[in-house]
């Protein structure tokens, strides 16, 4: 049986990645984390997280139960607004920060329905290069995949994974790659993130079904070519220049006109859910439950899967 307690353990895992992070937003010690985990492993006979150097990483079990215990505990949060019927006419103000590309594609839409929708709503949308580093202030922040701060819940809104793309004629030549420590010496186009000189990809072998094969494999991969914005880097492998590692939302309609292709897609990286991120857990005003609402039935199903 899972109780509510459970749910916001894995909640918080969902988020912080690390079990240190984790127990600071449930206000317990890292050993008791890992205590409670190892009991919810047992209770329902499965690994639902997998312990290294650098933190955990969910497994597909663990991404499941996150979902599902996302979903309830955002029902159970939003209760209250709906007995009191708060989310009828919504006034105040709303400030959300979002990633550039997918900000535009994605969250501005949302904010023109939630403005029709709500005229006496004041929402300011502010787009950034690094959502997290702006959100000061900020009522939601629109994540790609999980931080590691320690002040903010995460809610799940929709599904990403992320792909190695190249152009058709490259990947065509880099049919003979079998494994991913192949492509330490391939030409990268490189998202720069954090001034950081490299990107680091940790690959899992996956069958049909997606279920994990082998052991995970990191690589380090760098180029001579890089830019901090991601539509720059993925003209540049139209063109044929290197190889990319891109989210889905952005690659798929890159992949599906045959402009890229997937490499290795026998291989997965870890993928980078579309999240929100409230910055307290206590309680969701009825602007945020109104984003959050919104912004779940505009992903179902995600715009770049249908």
């Amino acid at each position: 049986m899972i109780e509510l307690d459970d749910m916001r353990l894995f909640r918080a895992l969902g988020v912080s990645r690390s079990l240190a992070a984790a127990a600071r937003l449930l206000n317990l010690t890292p050993p008791a984390v890992t205590v409670r985990l190892q009991r919810l492993e047992e209770r329902l006979g499965v690994q639902l997280a997998v312990r290294e150097a650098r933190g955990i990483s969910l497994t597909d079990e663990g991404q499941r139960l996150l979902q599902e215990a996302t979903e309830v505990l955002e029902r159970i949060e939003a209760i209250p607004s709906r007995v009191s019927g708060e989310l009828g006419a919504v006034s105040g103000n709303l400030r959300i920060v979002a990633p550039f590309g997918f900000g535009r594609a994605h969250i501005a839409p949302l904010v023109r329905d939630l403005h029709q929708a709500h005229p006496n709503l004041a929402i300011s949308l502010y787009l950034s290069d690094s959502p997290p580093a702006s959100a000061s202030g900020a009522d939601v922040v629109v994540s790609i995949g999980n931080i590691k701060a320690s002040s903010w819940i995460g809610h799940y809104l929709a599904p990403n994974e992320r792909f190695l793309c190249a152009s058709p004629a490259l990947a065509r030549r880099l049919r003979k790659i079998a494994h991913p420590s192949e492509l330490a010496q391939c030409e990268c186009l490189c998202l720069r993130e954090n001034d950081e000189d490299a990107m680091r990809l940790r690959f899992i072998q996956a069958d049909a079904d997606g279920n994990h094969t082998s052991k995970a494999v990191t690589v380090r991969m760098s180029g001579v070519l890089s830019s901090n914005d991601g539509t720059v880097i993925s003209d540049w492998a139209v063109e044929g220049l290197g190889i990319i590692e891109r989210s889905e939302w952005d690659a798929a309609r890159l992949i599906t006109t045959g402009k890229l292709v997937r490499v290795l897609p026998a291989w997965r990286l870890e993928p980078a859910p579309v999240m929100a991120l409230l910055p307290s857990r206590h309680g969701v005003s009825s602007r945020q439950r109104l984003f959050l609402d919104a912004a779940k039935r505009a992903f179902d199903p995600p715009p770049w899967r249908r």
